[in-house]
């Protein structure tokens, strides 16, 4: 920033400058003196090259006499912002003098994003090795463990002042987690759960280990060493290609009955004579055992 500020209004004592009624509630005028000042202003941008100071934008009126330029600004990494150069005159004169020159955003300008506190700013995932994460004292995910809770598993240690942990998972905390987990890997809708058999559903897998409390009745722990899922929470419609019950059965292919093939140059012909003891079809069977 270069130059001084100046202020409209009248100053009354020590107060600060005051400014009338009827001045703040009628529209500034642009003064045509300190409008045309365009050389004056472009002067007082200093200390930079003036290859950086653009053309004339426009000029606008900030108060009685009050005027602020604006040009277009050429330094690197600045692009769309502006140079704003405020100037101003005493009544019944025609020098305009400069209250302030500064670096402005315009309407396009690339800004760096808001600030955002570190705790909207983290993601899961986001914890690596020996980081801490503090928790706030009033994360609505969280009730005091000394209070009666609507989960049954906690209930019968929270109650024991002293016993119990500190604080368990508050109801608001338990719906948000589960609405998580179901619509991420973790339910119906994952890949690996649609590109499964439709009947191998984690809830009746052997390997499902349902958990404790009111999450019991939607989700557990996979059990399977083989499976992408083992010792994570999943739904009980999750499901994937490792079902306890998944049997590779071998689908029966008939076999084709080829003809029998002789070669007669490879068979050689042999008279057969019966021999001593034979029985002619004629005759009776001779007796069962019989040599």
């Amino acid at each position: 920033m270069w130059g001084s500020r100046c202020h409209g209004g009248w100053s009354v004592g020590d107060n600060e400058p005051v400014t009338t009624r009827t001045a703040a509630n009628r529209a500034a005028r642009l003064d045509q003196v300190c409008a045309d000042a365009v050389g004056v202003a472009r002067g007082a941008i200093t200390d930079v090259d003036q290859a950086d100071i653009g053309e004339h934008l426009e000029a606008v009126a900030e108060g009685d006499r009050i005027v602020t330029h604006f040009f277009e600004s050429h330094l690197a990494g600045y692009q769309g912002w502006r140079w704003a150069v405020t100037v101003t005159r005493v009544p019944r004169s025609r020098h305009v003098t400069v209250c302030e020159t500064v670096l402005l955003p315009g309407p396009d300008a690339l800004m760096a994003p808001g600030w955002v506190p570190w705790n909207e700013r983290v993601q899961p995932g986001d914890l690596g090795v020996g980081d801490l994460m503090p928790t706030s004292p009033d994360d609505d995910r969280l009730a005091p463990g000394y209070v009666l809770s609507d989960d049954a598993a906690v209930e019968s240690v929270s109650w024991e002042l002293g016993l119990g942990r500190s604080r368990v998972m508050s109801r608001e905390g338990r719906i948000e987690t589960a609405q998580r987990w179901y619509e991420g890997d973790s339910g119906p809708e994952a890949p690996i759960a649609t590109a499964a058999p439709r009947n191998a559903r984690c809830g009746t897998c052997g390997f499902y280990l349902p958990l404790a409390g009111a999450m019991r009745s939607m989700f557990g722990v996979c059990g399977n060493l083989y499976a992408p899922d083992d010792a994570r929470a999943v739904s009980a419609d999750h499901g994937c290609g490792a079902h306890s019950e998944a049997l590779l059965g071998a689908a029966e292919q008939p076999v084709e009955e080829l003809p029998t093939v002789y070669d007669d140059s490879e068979v050689e012909a042999v008279a057969v004579s019966r021999g001593h003891g034979s029985v002619e079809a004629s005759e009776p069977a001779e007796d069962y055992g019989h040599s």
